[in-house]
């Protein structure tokens, strides 16, 4: 899995033992400390293993991969969380919902959930890196999307390193997807806005602008990342490029990002 430093610090043997306690976590609903308070040594490299062995506890379950997301892109989320790096996890066909989804806090087994404010970008060619700018990426995209992310951490009290959040999926729980537009009609990614409410109540207002400049930027760093490993970014799936603003805590309420006339809105219900 992509990394800057290419370093092992754990066995197979351990990668999978963790992976199955992420699992074991998520679904129950029951934290776990930070794995790196055992494993202060952990890298980036094995975090990525750790989470491919999760990803194949979910498929022996029956789920299937059907997107992308790409985490902690804007320095709201990364000053909010204490971690200086983007990173990535996967959608499962599980928990991606349509607009308007009532989602329950406890059927799910939520922990500590937190909703963010994204775009998604869905490629009408496949990306593969080395050497993808923004204006591949702009070129390649097929439609854009509204998305809440729902995050959580199996980690308790989110006391995360950039380690413990890539081990566990990037930290996803899910993805609530708005209906697709056309990228011209969208026009400037960085310069959409997004004002995210509850209950009528404004909570944070942002811009694309504070995802790595651009969306966009975001979804081109993935599919580098993913290229120095020989792996493609797919056509059709979407992929969440980061939130538009720091992560709101998912207490119960009606929780509505509104993107503008252009993109419109994505509505979220969430209850206990």
């Amino acid at each position: 899995m992509p990394t800057t430093t290419r370093t092992t610090t754990i066995s197979d043997q351990d990668a999978q033992q963790i992976g199955a306690g992420l699992f074991a976590a998520f679904e129950s609903g029951n934290s776990i400390e930070p794995l790196t308070d055992a494993r202060p040594g952990l890298s980036v490299d094995d975090a990525y293993r750790i989470q491919r062995a999760l990803l194949a506890a979910h498929t022996r379950a029956g789920r299937a991969v059907v997107g992308r997301k790409i985490g902690l892109t804007s320095l709201a989320m990364q000053r909010q969380l204490g971690i200086d790096s983007p990173d990535f996890g996967f959608l499962l066909d599980s928990h991606v919902w349509c607009s308007g989804i009532r989602l329950s806090r406890t059927a799910l087994h939520m922990v500590a959930p937190k909703i963010e404010p994204e775009i998604a970008l869905v490629l009408k060619h496949e990306l593969r890196g080395p050497g993808i700018d923004l204006d591949s990426v702009l070129a390649a995209t097929d439609a854009i999307l509204p998305v809440f992310e729902v995050i959580d951490s199996r980690v308790r009290d989110w006391r995360i390193s950039l380690s413990d959040t890539i081990a566990d999926n990037a930290s996803c729980l899910g993805a609530v997807l708005g209906e697709s537009v056309a990228p011209g009609a969208v026009g400037n990614l960085a310069a959409v806005e997004v004002r995210l409410s509850r209950d009528s109540e404004l909570l944070q207002e942002g811009t694309g602008a504070a995802v790595m400049g651009n969306p966009a930027a975001a979804v081109a760093w993935l599919a580098n990342e993913l290229g120095r490993f020989g792996e493609p970014l797919p056509a059709g799936q979407p992929i969440l490029a980061g939130s538009f603003t720091a992560a709101v805590d998912a207490t119960p309420g009606l929780y509505e990002a509104s993107f503008g006339p252009a993109l419109g809105s994505v509505t979220l219900q969430v209850h206990d």
